[in-house]
């Protein structure tokens, strides 16, 4: 009768585990669709993309403009931008600035030519590429930067950022010990180095709404162009040498001459390479008696007993499984119960304490007992 009610048990635990298998597997997959998902919307958008509402994004700002009457157009690509018109009355403002390449700076020059262009956080590659000799400086802005420059449309008013661009030229607003965080190195082009000014979680900082609605309000239309990789051509992109400005190239090059020249320097100075045989191999045995003569010719025999004594008892320890280090009493007890003989023969034989050899006689008859004795321990 037990067979046949215990039957059900286990099918019912199995049945429970197979359910609970499929609920977690389940989870799982739900867990792993939202992460995959969140991960698309999260790189769907960039830093100060009119779109992204991340405190990282610009959509405060962009819908606050919107709301004030200018029609906001937001371009993603080049060719998208090739077939915007753009006139005197629309701003061109660029975001993601570290995502142009050679050829997409000269389509945007191009285009933007009729209007007003404001560029944001462009650093040494960017300003480069838009032949402009100005040379930012990184710098910590932390509080509030006056605007203390002779154009009114910023008059009495002030940015805060956290990290900003300095555009070291004549002029410019928002000035720091580096320079201008906003300049306008050549008309119809206006560097913004207080990109953060126009972020999400950093618009409400002292006056930056009021700068980036002014900066960017002047006209009636703004096209918002948020650069792609996939514009670049297969020569051209974001790489180290268009991130170098062009006063630092001629300095590595010197740089990689001085090292080639100390190279060829000290390696003439060092001389040719000397060929040397490899050591010579002696075997175990030439060792040991070669540093037995070396006993006899010292006359050491307390040292020669003692190293004797020593090997035995590391050999009796590892036999009985007592440890590497084991206590000698200990030992000296174990190897008496082992091979039956009086502890005080075993004591004199393994010893730290026991008294040297007098002469080479006893020191050759130490070593055969000391071996006897461990043909012993051996012995089952």
């Amino acid at each position: 009768m037990s067979a046949p009610t215990a039957a059900p048990e286990r099918t019912g635990r199995r049945h429970i585990n197979r359910s609970s298998v499929l609920i977690f597997l389940g989870l799982v997959v739900a867990v792993l669709t939202v992460i995959v998902l969140a991960g698309q919307g999260a790189a769907r958008y960039a830093d100060l993309d009119p779109e992204n509402a991340d405190p990282n994004g610009a959509r405060a700002l962009a819908q606050v403009l919107d709301d004030q009457g200018v029609e906001v157009d937001v371009v993603r690509s080049a060719d998208d931008l090739d077939d915007t018109d753009i006139d005197a009355d629309t701003t061109v403002v660029v975001t993601s600035t570290e995502l142009l390449g050679q050829s997409t700076t000269d389509r945007l020059v191009e285009r933007a030519a009729a209007g007003r262009l404001v560029i944001v956080d462009a650093g040494p590659g960017t300003t480069d590429a838009f032949g402009l000799s100005t040379l930012p400086m990184g710098v910590e802005v932390g509080d509030a930067v006056e605007a203390d420059c002779a154009d009114p449309t910023y008059a009495e008013l002030s940015v805060a950022v956290d990290f900003g661009f300095a555009y070291p030229v004549d002029g410019g607003c928002f000035r720091t010990d580096d320079g201008a965080l906003l300049a306008e190195p050549r008309p119809g082009i206006v560097l913004l180095g207080a990109g953060q000014a126009l972020s999400n979680d950093q618009v409400l900082r002292a006056d930056n709404a009021a700068v980036g609605l002014r900066l960017l309000g002047q006209t009636d239309r703004l096209v918002w162009y948020v650069p792609s990789l996939d514009d670049l051509v297969a020569d051209d992109g974001v790489s180290l040498a268009t991130l170098l400005p062009r006063w630092l190239r001629p300095a590595l090059w010197l740089l990689a001459i001085a090292t080639i020249a100390l190279l060829v320097w000290r390696s003439r100075r060092l001389g040719a390479l000397a060929i040397e045989p490899l050591p010579v191999a002696v075997k175990a045995i030439e060792t040991t008696r070669s540093r037995g003569r070396l006993y006899r010719k010292a006359g050491d025999r307390a040292h020669a007993a003692s190293v004797l004594r020593s090997a035995a008892r590391i050999r009796a320890a590892e036999r009985l499984r007592l440890g590497s280090h084991p206590d000698p009493d200990t030992l000296i007890r174990d190897v008496a119960r082992h091979t039956g003989r009086p502890v005080a023969d075993i004591g004199a034989l393994l010893g730290p304490h026991a008294a040297p050899p007098a002469n080479d006689h006893d020191l050759i008859t130490l070593a055969d007992q000391l071996a006897e004795l461990d043909r012993e321990v051996r012995r089952p």
